[in-house]
């Protein structure tokens, strides 16, 4: 009997990001009162955010974060007094909220998936407070694992990340499925062996689950 050494190993787990994965992408109206609070270009002010986003998700201080960016853009609001902490306070409450918005249609594949008994899990380059709610959220109760890189205090695409969630789930990387809408962290699970799909919608993410799983 010959064996078809091409055979695709079996996926026993599939790792998801969460943010424009899972989530949806910030609102509009999120967007615009973050621009309208910051008060400096909108440009200027999304180039600090991300520029900075990498220190505030492996675990830094929101205080720091928002401080860190009135500082690049030349903002007034990166003092401590009152009317500026409060300012603060409000693009934080804006900012945290505008990622806890789901998407329906992947919210649906993740379903489908529990129920066929795949094992999901979540790694996520996330700060303390969305963390800490999307422990709670009912989009991810049937998950094994939460992983979070507050927690880790390092990022994707760092490799560490993608190794201890598989030492902490007792995977292999040919049994592992990985899903990220951003190329370097779907590129750097390809590197470690792991069966990565760059999400771009859940039209492509659905064949990508049913070629491996089969129909969903």
């Amino acid at each position: 009997m010959s064996v078809d050494s091409t055979a695709r190993p079996r996926i026993t787990t599939v790792v998801f990001d969460y943010g424009e994965v899972i989530s949806r992408p910030q609102p509009p109206e999120a967007r615009a009162e973050l621009e309208r609070l910051a008060g400096v270009p909108a440009e200027d002010f999304w180039t600090a955010y991300w520029a900075e986003r990498p220190r505030f998700d492996a675990g830094a201080a929101p205080a720091e974060y928002w401080e860190r960016i009135a500082r690049r853009v030349g903002a007034e609001w990166g003092s401590e007094t009152a009317a500026d902490t409060a300012l603060k306070q409000s693009l934080w409450a804006v900012d945290v909220g505008s990622w806890l918005y789901v998407s329906p249609a992947s919210c649906a594949l993740l379903d489908r998936l529990a129920a066929r008994g795949v094992r999901l899990a979540l790694l996520s380059n996330a700060p303390h407070d969305i963390a800490g709610t999307l422990r709670r959220s009912p989009a991810l109760a049937s998950f094994e694992g939460l992983f979070f890189s507050c927690d880790l205090g390092v990022c994707k695409p760092d490799p560490a990340v993608y190794t201890h969630v598989l030492t902490t789930l007792g995977l292999t990387p040919e049994e592992t499925a990985f899903v990220d809408d951003r190329e370097e962290n779907f590129l750097a699970a390809k590197r470690l062996g792991i069966d990565a799909h760059h999400y771009t919608g859940t039209e492509g993410l659905e064949s990508f689950l049913t070629d491996r799983f089969g129909a969903l």
